[in-house]
């Protein structure tokens, strides 16, 4: 089957959040949260390594957008239910239809960490990934370092599979270790997909 031809939810809600696909017009709130977290992700974004211009993001939001049409990445925006407040991003990346597997990313603005957005938003993600798509394997990869992203994979169960020595490069080229959590179908029992209220 063609990708572009996969149904794939284009919003999905949890009890506090809504991620929904990317569209024209996003940039500016998305700047804006990456202004106020800029030192965090600097640390550990690739992508993130010089401040863009409202420009570059809103041009990025649109490519995100044509990329999700096409079914090459799924990044969905995080926003708060209770009044659309602009929280984070996250996604299925690295995708390969044909197993189907999937690569969770995710990050949070600075002044919503630490309230279990991203868990909450990881949980509906999985959830869509298993059940909607299909899903054989579904992966969350990150620095050991970077505590954060660890504790959301924690967090929802994910089995830790492997730590990768020297796996890739952080982002100031030195070779640094991967954590690869994953988990597949026989291993739903494992996640904790239930929402807390």
């Amino acid at each position: 089957m063609e990708p572009a031809l996969i149904e794939v939810p284009e919003r999905i809600e949890t009890p506090r959040l809504v991620l929904r696909a990317p569209r024209a017009g996003d940039g500016a709130a998305i700047h804006r949260a990456i202004l106020e977290t800029f030192p965090e992700l600097q640390r550990w974004m690739v992508w993130c390594q010089g401040v863009p211009s409202v420009e570059k993001v809103e041009a990025d939001a649109r490519d995100a957008q044509a990329s999700f049409i096409r079914r090459e990445d799924l990044r969905l925006h995080i926003y708060r239910r209770e009044d659309d407040h602009f929280i984070g991003c996250t996604g299925l990346h690295a995708i390969h239809w044909e197993v189907p597997r999937f690569e969770i990313g995710y990050w949070c603005r600075a002044t919503a960490q630490r309230q279990g957005y991203i868990a909450e938003a990881v949980r509906g993600l999985l959830r869509c990934a298993l059940d909607d798509l299909g899903a054989k394997r579904v992966e969350i990869r990150c620095d050991p370092r970077n505590l954060g992203s660890v504790r959301v994979a924690e967090a929802v169960g994910m089995p830790l599979e492997a730590r990768m020595v020297n796996q890739t490069v952080d982002v100031e080229g030195e070779a640094r270790d991967t954590l690869l959590y994953a988990v597949t179908p026989a291993q739903r029992g494992a996640l904790r997909l239930a929402f807390e209220r």
